[in-house]
């Protein structure tokens, strides 16, 4: 017989990893997003990316992939169906945008890039795992 506190820590190393990745990533996505928006001088040179030097639609697109790593991330710590979802658009997202950030910041292109790899193999490999300790309590 198990409590819920120890059901809790069964959840796959490779799940918690995406969930945490996802949420620390949304932070700081969400930062860079600030510093779109308000037009700061320590963005590099974007001229030659998908939206040119337009940093306030820079700014958007980072909002976006923040609020869907925040949301799939906290979802994923349950074994939610639609935690991995957002985490597999999420993934893709990063991945598109990884590739178009590598002319302009390689190294945090091939990060992202990376991270988006990690996360969407962690979800992959733990998709019979779900959260039972909510339907035990």
């Amino acid at each position: 017989m198990s409590s819920p506190a120890l059901a809790r820590l069964e959840r796959p190393g490779w799940l918690t990893f995406g969930a945490a990745v996802l949420i620390a990533f949304g932070c700081l996505r969400a930062i860079t997003a600030v510093y779109y928006f308000a037009n700061s001088h320590r963005v590099n040179n974007l001229t030659y990316g998908a939206f040119g030097n337009h940093l306030f639609l820079w700014g958007l697109w980072d909002v976006v992939i923040a609020i869907l790593a925040i949301w799939g991330g906290y979802s994923l710590l349950g074994g939610n169906v639609f935690g991995r979802v957002i985490g597999y658009v999420w993934g893709g997202l990063v991945l598109i945008q990884s590739f178009l950030l590598l002319g302009s910041a390689p190294w945090f292109g091939a990060a992202s890039l990376a991270l988006a790899i990690f996360v969407m193999y962690g979800i992959a490999i733990t998709s019979d795992w779900r959260d039972t300790s909510a339907s035990t309590a």
